[in-house]
């Protein structure tokens, strides 16, 4: 009998997944096309499949539940998620990393390698399922009706739930976007006094500008996205940068999103001791007007704004080169530093 309700609940879990995702997608539907063009879909097709694969998705929600048609059903999710699994694969190994929309407007972050193991976990349930499926072809009929109805109910109350939750990430996104684009010149002026500010450690816990500044020392708050090329690029020149300059700055790298995602992203560029630190929106961002990455930030021991925002690698560099001019004066013999 505790079988019977594990396969109920399988199937319940993914058509809530299959049901949000199809509802994401209708629900943006700009969105979606755009995803589906990123993923090398021919242009001609793409408003067939931005529209068709929705549908398939929705088809699978509702026929994932019912006993006749649940073993389809399940074969159906498999082939799906196989696909799309594959192409994730192939644009990683290219280098891509294009926008997933994969529940529309809710999850419009870029493909990872968290996406192709949420799909694995996927496809390793929707296979177990098919086949509990068909040595259990009477459920739910074999449960009672209350219990049934009573984890449909609770099904469909967690997907609203999470529809709500992606709901609210994307309208916070979209305030960030509209306030980013009001804010007037990128970057406080030189001398202003750095904002406060809290974020997320992928160690675990929280910080802010607080405990970030060293007395004696200059932070450098470099900002990052894990899908940016050029920040990859930057991140691994930081650990040799922060040891040539431990003596007069502190290097902290902030990103926005999945903590998990910038722990992993961390450790493939080699930080090391340099904390990876996570926006839950723009909030560093907002405050310190950085309006795109790499970019950098310098704040004096003072805690005051010690340059203007720096765009780019070389630019960034070049603010290393000033907190350590400023922390004690260059030798004439190498004019200055030399990273």
């Amino acid at each position: 009998m505790a079988v019977d309700y594990v396969v109920w609940a399988a199937r319940l879990v993914l058509a809530v997944v299959f049901g949000l995702s199809a509802w994401g997608k209708f629900a943006d539907a700009s969105g979606t096309r755009k995803a589906v063009g990123e993923f090398g879909i021919p242009l001609s097709w793409v408003p067939t499949v931005a529209w068709g694969l929705p549908t398939v998705e929705a088809a699978v929600a509702v026929t994932i539940v019912l006993p006749w048609t649940a073993a389809g059903a399940g074969l159906i999710a498999i082939l799906l998620l196989g696909m799309f699994t594959g192409a994730v694969v192939r644009l990683l190994r290219h280098g891509k990393r294009p926008v997933c929309s994969c529940f529309g407007a809710a999850s419009a972050a870029p493909v990872g390698r968290g996406t192709v193991i949420r799909n694995i976990a996927l496809i390793a349930l929707a296979g177990w399922t098919t086949v509990a499926t068909l040595a259990e072809p009477h459920v739910p009929g074999v449960l009672p009706v209350d219990h049934a109805i009573a984890m449909g109910t609770a099904a469909a109350f967690a997907a609203v739930l999470v529809s709500l939750w992606g709901e609210l990430r994307a309208l916070r996104r979209r305030l960030d976007e509209q306030v980013l684009s009001t804010l007037g010149a990128e970057g406080l002026p030189p001398g202003a006094v750095a904002p406060e500010f809290e974020v997320l450690k992928t160690g675990g816990g929280r910080t802010g500008l607080d405990e970030l500044l060293v007395p004696g020392k200059s932070l450098l708050l470099v900002f990052v996205h894990p899908g940016c090329e050029m920040c990859a690029a930057l991140a691994r020149e930081l650990p040799r940068w922060q040891a040539r300059s431990s003596d007069a700055l502190t290097i902290a790298v902030l990103g926005n999103g999945d903590v998990a995602e910038h722990a992993k992203w961390g450790e493939e560029q080699g930080l090391g001791t340099i904390p990876v630190l996570v926006q839950q929106g723009n909030e560093a961002a907002l405050r310190y007007r950085v309006r795109g990455t790499p970019s950098g930030v310098l704040i004096n021991e003072q805690g005051r704004v010690a340059a203007p925002v720096a765009r780019g690698a070389m630019a960034v560099r070049d603010l290393i080169v000033q907190a350590r001019r400023v922390s004690k004066p260059a030798n004439p013999q190498t004019n200055g530093a030399v990273l």
